[in-house]
Protein backbone atom coordinates (compact mmCIF):
# COMPACT_ATOMS: atom_id res chain seq x y z
CA UNK A 1 0.00 0.00 0.00
CA UNK A 2 1.18 3.67 -0.34
CA UNK A 3 1.77 4.63 2.82
CA UNK A 4 3.68 7.65 4.83
CA UNK A 5 4.63 6.95 8.42
CA UNK A 6 4.19 10.64 11.07
CA UNK A 7 6.39 11.67 13.48
CA UNK A 8 4.50 9.87 16.22
CA UNK A 9 4.84 6.44 14.04
CA UNK A 10 1.30 6.15 12.95
CA UNK A 11 0.91 4.74 8.85
CA UNK A 12 -1.41 7.44 6.91
CA UNK A 13 -2.66 5.44 3.74
CA UNK A 14 -2.94 7.76 0.53
CA UNK A 15 -3.82 7.49 -2.77
CA UNK A 16 -2.53 9.62 -5.70
CA UNK A 17 -4.29 9.99 -9.37
CA UNK A 18 -3.34 11.74 -12.34
CA UNK A 19 -1.21 14.32 -13.46
CA UNK A 20 -1.49 18.14 -13.39
CA UNK A 21 -2.42 20.44 -11.24
CA UNK A 22 -2.90 19.43 -7.28
CA UNK A 23 -5.95 19.08 -5.24
CA UNK A 24 -5.84 17.04 -2.09
CA UNK A 25 -8.75 15.48 -0.56
CA UNK A 26 -10.03 15.48 3.08
CA UNK A 27 -12.88 12.76 3.87
CA UNK A 28 -15.65 13.23 6.19
CA UNK A 29 -16.47 11.25 9.65
CA UNK A 30 -16.37 8.39 9.85
CA UNK A 31 -15.53 7.36 6.53
CA UNK A 32 -12.23 6.97 4.30
CA UNK A 33 -10.68 8.36 1.16
CA UNK A 34 -12.69 6.36 -0.94
CA UNK A 35 -15.64 8.63 -0.39
CA UNK A 36 -13.59 11.12 -3.24
CA UNK A 37 -13.11 8.26 -5.44
CA UNK A 38 -16.34 10.12 -7.75
CA UNK A 39 -14.51 13.53 -7.52
CA UNK A 40 -10.99 12.14 -7.69
CA UNK A 41 -11.62 9.74 -11.36
CA UNK A 42 -13.34 13.02 -12.32
CA UNK A 43 -10.22 14.67 -11.97
CA UNK A 44 -7.64 12.99 -13.18
CA UNK A 45 -9.71 12.86 -16.25
CA UNK A 46 -9.55 16.17 -16.45
CA UNK A 47 -6.06 17.11 -15.92
CA UNK A 48 -5.63 16.89 -12.40
CA UNK A 49 -3.45 15.07 -9.66
CA UNK A 50 -5.69 13.93 -7.26
CA UNK A 51 -4.26 12.97 -3.81
CA UNK A 52 -6.62 12.35 -0.71
CA UNK A 53 -5.69 10.00 2.12
CA UNK A 54 -7.05 8.09 5.36
CA UNK A 55 -7.42 10.07 8.44
CA UNK A 56 -5.63 8.14 11.33
CA UNK A 57 -7.82 5.61 12.60
CA UNK A 58 -9.70 5.61 9.47
CA UNK A 59 -9.89 2.82 6.26
CA UNK A 60 -6.28 1.88 5.81
CA UNK A 61 -4.44 4.00 8.33
CA UNK A 62 -2.92 2.91 11.11
CA UNK A 63 -5.28 2.98 14.40
CA UNK A 64 -3.35 5.12 16.40
CA UNK A 65 -4.25 5.68 20.55
CA UNK A 66 -3.31 9.48 20.70
CA UNK A 67 -3.73 12.34 17.92
CA UNK A 68 -7.19 11.80 17.37
CA UNK A 69 -7.69 15.83 17.62
CA UNK A 70 -7.74 18.55 14.91
CA UNK A 71 -4.23 19.41 15.52
CA UNK A 72 -3.63 15.66 15.05
CA UNK A 73 -5.48 15.52 11.64
CA UNK A 74 -3.99 18.61 10.55
CA UNK A 75 -0.55 17.58 11.23
CA UNK A 76 -1.29 14.32 8.99
CA UNK A 77 -2.55 16.31 6.50
CA UNK A 78 1.08 18.45 6.40
CA UNK A 79 2.63 15.48 6.35
CA UNK A 80 0.95 13.89 3.27
CA UNK A 81 1.49 17.30 1.76
CA UNK A 82 5.46 17.64 2.54
CA UNK A 83 6.24 13.83 1.80
CA UNK A 84 4.36 14.24 -1.78
CA UNK A 85 6.19 17.60 -2.06
CA UNK A 86 3.12 18.58 -2.98
CA UNK A 87 2.99 22.42 -3.98
CA UNK A 88 0.19 24.82 -5.32
CA UNK A 89 -2.31 22.70 -3.90
CA UNK A 90 -6.27 23.35 -3.33
CA UNK A 91 -7.00 21.89 -0.53
CA UNK A 92 -10.59 20.21 -0.60
CA UNK A 93 -12.42 19.14 2.97
CA UNK A 94 -15.33 17.86 3.07
CA UNK A 95 -17.57 17.93 6.87
CA UNK A 96 -14.72 17.21 9.86
CA UNK A 97 -12.65 17.11 6.53
CA UNK A 98 -13.34 20.36 6.14
CA UNK A 99 -12.37 21.21 9.92
CA UNK A 100 -8.78 19.06 9.27
CA UNK A 101 -8.51 21.77 6.08
CA UNK A 102 -9.03 24.96 8.20
CA UNK A 103 -6.80 23.59 11.36
CA UNK A 104 -4.32 22.97 8.66
CA UNK A 105 -4.01 26.33 7.69
CA UNK A 106 -4.65 27.73 10.74
CA UNK A 107 -1.85 25.77 11.93
CA UNK A 108 0.57 25.01 8.61
CA UNK A 109 0.10 28.71 6.84
CA UNK A 110 -0.40 28.63 2.99
CA UNK A 111 2.65 28.38 2.09
CA UNK A 112 2.07 25.36 -0.11
CA UNK A 113 -1.81 25.92 -0.66
CA UNK A 114 -3.35 27.66 -3.66
CA UNK A 115 -7.22 27.52 -2.59
CA UNK A 116 -8.84 26.17 -0.44
CA UNK A 117 -12.76 24.46 -0.47
CA UNK A 118 -14.94 23.82 2.54
CA UNK A 119 -17.71 21.67 1.36
CA UNK A 120 -20.76 20.36 3.73
CA UNK A 121 -18.01 21.66 6.69
CA UNK A 122 -17.95 21.68 10.29
CA UNK A 123 -16.63 24.90 10.90
CA UNK A 124 -16.56 27.35 13.13
CA UNK A 125 -17.65 25.12 15.83
CA UNK A 126 -20.64 22.87 15.84
CA UNK A 127 -21.28 22.23 19.38
CA UNK A 128 -23.93 24.93 21.64
CA UNK A 129 -22.95 27.63 23.97
CA UNK A 130 -23.62 30.95 25.16
CA UNK A 131 -21.16 32.38 22.50
CA UNK A 132 -22.82 29.45 19.62
CA UNK A 133 -26.37 30.16 20.64
CA UNK A 134 -27.78 28.10 17.06
CA UNK A 135 -25.24 25.08 17.76
CA UNK A 136 -26.21 21.35 18.80
CA UNK A 137 -26.80 21.03 22.18
CA UNK A 138 -24.01 18.78 23.89
CA UNK A 139 -26.55 15.89 24.28
CA UNK A 140 -26.46 15.20 20.48
CA UNK A 141 -22.98 14.44 20.65
CA UNK A 142 -23.06 12.15 23.67
CA UNK A 143 -26.00 10.09 22.09
CA UNK A 144 -23.48 9.61 19.55
CA UNK A 145 -20.85 8.80 21.23
CA UNK A 146 -23.12 6.36 23.43
CA UNK A 147 -24.78 4.64 20.09
CA UNK A 148 -21.16 3.98 18.53
CA UNK A 149 -20.42 2.31 22.01
CA UNK A 150 -23.56 0.35 22.43
CA UNK A 151 -24.15 -0.99 18.78
CA UNK A 152 -21.53 1.19 16.20
CA UNK A 153 -23.21 -1.14 13.04
CA UNK A 154 -26.33 0.15 13.37
CA UNK A 155 -25.66 3.21 14.59
CA UNK A 156 -23.98 3.85 11.16
CA UNK A 157 -26.63 2.29 9.13
CA UNK A 158 -29.23 4.89 10.94
CA UNK A 159 -27.08 7.64 10.30
CA UNK A 160 -26.50 6.96 6.53
CA UNK A 161 -29.80 7.89 6.21
CA UNK A 162 -29.76 11.20 7.43
CA UNK A 163 -26.28 11.45 5.90
CA UNK A 164 -27.95 11.21 2.11
CA UNK A 165 -31.30 12.45 3.16
CA UNK A 166 -32.71 9.19 2.44
CA UNK A 167 -35.61 10.32 4.55
CA UNK A 168 -36.99 13.13 2.59
CA UNK A 169 -40.06 12.80 0.16
CA UNK A 170 -38.88 11.93 -3.06
CA UNK A 171 -35.33 11.36 -2.38
CA UNK A 172 -33.35 9.22 -4.67
CA UNK A 173 -30.85 7.38 -2.48
CA UNK A 174 -29.93 4.09 -3.59
CA UNK A 175 -29.13 0.95 -1.55
CA UNK A 176 -25.66 0.78 -2.63
CA UNK A 177 -24.99 4.35 -1.33
CA UNK A 178 -25.96 3.30 1.97
CA UNK A 179 -24.00 -0.02 2.01
CA UNK A 180 -20.66 2.06 0.85
CA UNK A 181 -21.73 4.33 3.81
CA UNK A 182 -21.63 1.39 6.11
CA UNK A 183 -18.49 -0.22 4.81
CA UNK A 184 -16.05 2.65 4.95
CA UNK A 185 -17.77 3.51 8.58
CA UNK A 186 -17.07 -0.15 10.10
CA UNK A 187 -13.20 0.29 8.85
CA UNK A 188 -12.74 2.60 11.27
CA UNK A 189 -11.49 2.17 15.22
CA UNK A 190 -13.80 2.36 17.37
CA UNK A 191 -11.47 4.67 19.83
CA UNK A 192 -10.64 6.81 16.98
CA UNK A 193 -14.26 7.31 15.37
CA UNK A 194 -15.22 7.84 19.33
CA UNK A 195 -12.93 10.30 20.12
CA UNK A 196 -12.92 12.27 16.49
CA UNK A 197 -16.63 13.15 17.83
CA UNK A 198 -15.14 15.65 20.04
CA UNK A 199 -12.93 16.91 17.54
CA UNK A 200 -15.32 17.39 14.87
CA UNK A 201 -17.62 19.12 17.47
CA UNK A 202 -16.06 20.93 19.59
CA UNK A 203 -13.62 22.32 18.06
CA UNK A 204 -12.75 26.12 17.12
CA UNK A 205 -11.96 27.20 14.30
CA UNK A 206 -12.39 31.13 14.34
CA UNK A 207 -9.33 32.28 14.31
CA UNK A 208 -8.08 29.11 11.97
CA UNK A 209 -11.03 31.00 8.92
CA UNK A 210 -9.33 34.23 9.36
CA UNK A 211 -6.09 33.45 8.33
CA UNK A 212 -7.62 32.02 5.20
CA UNK A 213 -5.78 34.07 2.36
CA UNK A 214 -6.52 32.06 -0.74
CA UNK A 215 -9.39 31.75 -2.72
CA UNK A 216 -11.70 29.67 -0.92
CA UNK A 217 -15.60 28.08 -2.05
CA UNK A 218 -17.49 27.41 0.93
CA UNK A 219 -20.60 25.01 -0.23
CA UNK A 220 -23.07 23.43 1.30
CA UNK A 221 -26.62 21.69 1.18
CA UNK A 222 -29.44 24.04 2.46
CA UNK A 223 -31.08 21.14 3.81
CA UNK A 224 -28.30 19.22 5.21
CA UNK A 225 -29.36 17.28 9.06
CA UNK A 226 -25.89 16.67 9.99
CA UNK A 227 -23.71 19.57 9.96
CA UNK A 228 -26.84 22.86 9.51
CA UNK A 229 -26.48 25.40 7.12
CA UNK A 230 -26.77 28.63 8.94
CA UNK A 231 -24.62 27.50 11.75
CA UNK A 232 -21.94 26.56 9.67
CA UNK A 233 -21.34 27.83 6.25
CA UNK A 234 -22.94 30.92 6.19
CA UNK A 235 -20.66 31.73 9.65
CA UNK A 236 -17.51 30.52 7.93
CA UNK A 237 -18.56 32.46 4.69
CA UNK A 238 -18.01 35.70 6.51
CA UNK A 239 -15.26 35.01 8.44
CA UNK A 240 -13.38 34.79 5.55
CA UNK A 241 -11.85 37.31 3.15
CA UNK A 242 -14.02 37.14 -0.68
CA UNK A 243 -15.24 33.62 0.01
CA UNK A 244 -17.23 32.43 -2.74
CA UNK A 245 -20.27 30.67 -1.79
CA UNK A 246 -22.86 27.87 -3.18
CA UNK A 247 -26.04 26.30 -1.40
CA UNK A 248 -27.62 23.64 -3.08
CA UNK A 249 -31.48 24.10 -2.38
CA UNK A 250 -32.79 20.82 -0.85
CA UNK A 251 -29.60 19.14 -0.49
CA UNK A 252 -28.12 17.04 2.54
CA UNK A 253 -25.00 16.59 3.90
CA UNK A 254 -23.50 14.12 1.63
CA UNK A 255 -23.97 15.99 -1.32
CA UNK A 256 -21.00 14.60 -3.09
CA UNK A 257 -22.56 11.51 -3.48
CA UNK A 258 -26.22 12.31 -4.22
CA UNK A 259 -25.52 15.17 -6.52
CA UNK A 260 -22.24 14.12 -7.69
CA UNK A 261 -22.41 15.36 -11.30
CA UNK A 262 -23.35 19.04 -10.49
CA UNK A 263 -20.75 19.15 -7.40
CA UNK A 264 -18.00 17.77 -9.66
CA UNK A 265 -19.18 20.67 -12.59
CA UNK A 266 -18.83 23.71 -9.71
CA UNK A 267 -15.46 22.20 -8.24
CA UNK A 268 -14.16 21.98 -11.32
CA UNK A 269 -15.17 25.61 -12.19
CA UNK A 270 -13.33 26.84 -9.38
CA UNK A 271 -10.36 24.96 -9.51
CA UNK A 272 -10.40 26.86 -13.14
CA UNK A 273 -11.09 29.87 -11.97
Amino acid sequence: MSTITTKDGTEIYYKDWGEGPVVTFSHGWPLSSDAWDGQMLFLAQNGFRAVAHDRRGHGRSSQASSGNDMNGYADDLAAVIEALDLTDATLVGHSTGGGEVTRYIGRHGTGRVAKAALISAVPPIMVKSDANPEGLPIEVFDGMRASLATDRSQFYKDLAVQFYGANRPGAKVTQGVLDQFWLWSMQSGLKNAYASIKAFSETDFTEDLQKFDVPTLVLHGEDDQIVPVKDSARKSARLIKGAQEIYYPGAPHGLTATLQDQFNADLLAFLQA
